[in-house]
């Protein structure tokens, strides 16, 4: 089963929620509201309805969230597929530039030969280029960058008539 994260904003600090309202709030089933309670959210029990503090549910989802998470380390890509911090396949990135600081890498997992991307500034390219084969690319130039007409359009047939 995958684990779903849930935004820790959503919850006003200044509030108690029900579990409903909880429930509504995050979109979940009553259900997985009392599991997280058993799980270790606090919750105000001694009287009926239970309720839960905003504070609480917010603190509860940044720790869930971030007790998952996993960096990658220099020359690592994160594999969607395989949901973890992969090496590329070979040591070989394609870097194509998206502004002047900022470059797009893409890789190929070595597991599933699914495609890792990775944004990088100028510090972290520094980094993976001592670990990994970098093929810089230049970006497609856009169609009104062009002075030339597109190929595939009716431009000539439009002006004959």
């Amino acid at each position: 089963m995958k684990k779903r994260r849930h935004n820790p904003n959503l919850a006003k600090i200044h509030r108690s929620y029900t579990v409903e309202e909880a429930a509504d709030l995050y979109g979940v089933f009553k259900g997985t509201v009392r599991n997280w309670i058993k799980a270790g959210l606090p919750a105000l029990n001694d009287k009926r309805p239970m309720l839960i503090l905003g504070s609480d549910l917010a603190a509860f989802h940044r720790v869930k969230n971030t007790k998952n998470k996993q960096s990658c380390k220099p020359g690592e890509m994160y594999c969607f597929k395989c949901h973890a911090p992969k090496l590329a396949d070979g040591g070989m990135v394609d870097c194509m530039p998206v502004t002047e600081k900022i470059w797009n890498l893409v890789a190929i997992c070595p597991d599933c030969y699914t495609i890792m991307n990775q944004r990088v500034g100028p510090a972290r390219l520094a980094l993976i280029r001592r670990k990994m084969d970098i093929t810089l690319s230049l970006p497609q130039p856009h169609i009104v960058e062009s002075n030339q007409p597109s190929v595939n359009g009716d431009l000539n047939r439009s002006m004959a008539t």
